[in-house]
């Protein structure tokens, strides 16, 4: 055992977290459920393609005129 370790030590925060699914058993799964909404997407390949092609490039100087 190390001289240093903490027996069963738990920071505020985690005890807060702890606590809190205590208190809501549903919580995680809302968590799942926002996430999915947001960052979970099919991506279509051919129109992602078809975005970039489509793309003009920027000139280095972006306020630099034609003359």
């Amino acid at each position: 055992m190390s001289f240093f370790r903490r027996p069963d030590y738990q920071s505020d925060t985690t005890q807060f977290i702890n606590k809190l699914k205590e208190q809501k058993p549903e919580l995680e799964a809302q968590q799942l459920h926002g996430r999915s909404l947001l960052w979970d997407k099919e991506v279509d390949r051919d129109v992602q393609k078809e975005y970039n092609d489509g793309r003009v490039a920027q000139k280095p100087y972006v306020y630099q005129t034609n003359s």
